[in-house]
């Protein structure tokens, strides 16, 4: 038998395939280098004469991927502008001064507009780990895992972000893959098409022009990595589980590694797994 529960932007799925389902070093500045092959690419360099450092944006900071990625872009050195809904949950969920991180109210479902207004010119990069939160209106999953991935990539091109990283989930092209019947597929999608509404943003985020990477995690767990990461391109993985704090590791390398750029990447742990730099992993997935 399924069970469903819901946590903040997160919807966690129990089911006989999957265990859980859900759909230090010096400060750096940061800045784009054009090329004509590879998009935009952040590099990584010494802060010189404080200069102000370009901030790394991240939608759904407080979530329970997101709270992630914002701490370990802390720890990588990063700049981070944390867009939330409620201001003050944001400053219980990151207690304490930090200099590099910034808490501004964002809310995806407002439009472009204000979202631009929240990234303003003094962002370098865009990473979206929003999800909806359950509840009886069944367009919530459109209104945000939709049309909020979609107003984040319009507000982009308002200030000229040109590097968006999407967290999403396996099995959102599972009709495809053969996966109609998957208990996740049918469980998740019960909630007002989640997944549909996930892969229609990809595909606009794709069709987009913006230097993307879309990372389909596994079943999120809470707990500690265990197992190393395996990475395979779209449409492949429909079972398996991942934690929290590898999904938010593979988000952050991916700013810094331009194999990551224009690519869908599908991502579990196993405990089998060799372990691989992010380098190899994001260079064994060829681009689409």
């Amino acid at each position: 038998m399924a069970m469903a529960t819901a946590t903040t932007g997160t919807l966690f799925i129990r089911t006989p395939l999957f265990r859980s389902i859900s759909l230090a070093t010096k400060p750096h500045s940061f800045h784009l280098k054009a090329s004509a092959m590879e998009g935009r690419e952040i590099k990584e360099e010494e802060n010189v004469g404080g200069t102000e450092k370009k901030k790394i944006f991240v939608a759904g900071a407080t979530g329970s991927t997101g709270k992630r990625i914002v701490e370990q872009l802390l720890a990588k050195g990063f700049a981070v502008k944390a867009g939330v809904r409620d201001v003050d949950k944001a400053k219980s969920t990151f207690p304490g001064a930090n200099p590099n991180l910034q808490i501004v109210k964002a809310d995806v479902t407002e439009g472009s507009t204000k979202l631009a207004e929240a990234i303003s010119d003094d962002s370098e990069a865009v990473i979206c780990a929003t999800g909806f939160r359950r509840s009886w209106d069944l367009l919530a999953p459109w209104k945000v895992d939709n049309y909020g991935t979609v107003n984040l990539v319009e507000a982009c091109r308002k200030q000229n972000v040109n590097r968006f990283i999407l967290i999403s989930s396996i099995l959102v092209n599972g009709a495809a893959m053969g996966q109609l019947f998957n208990p996740a597929y049918i469980i998740l999608n019960v909630f007002g098409l989640v997944l549909v509404a996930k892969l229609q943003a990809e595909q606009y985020i794709r069709k987009s022009g913006i230097n993307y990477t879309i990372i389909r995690p596994g079943g999120l767990r809470n707990d500690p990595p265990k197992g190393n990461i395996v990475m395979e391109p779209e449409d492949t993985l429909y079972e398996g589980s991942i934690s929290r704090d590898q999904v938010a590791e593979v988000a952050v390398d991916a700013l810094l590694h331009p194999e990551s750029h224009y690519k869908v990447v599908e991502i579990v742990a196993r405990i089998e797994a060799p372990k691989r730099s992010f380098e190899e992993l994001f260079g064994s997935i060829k681009q689409r």
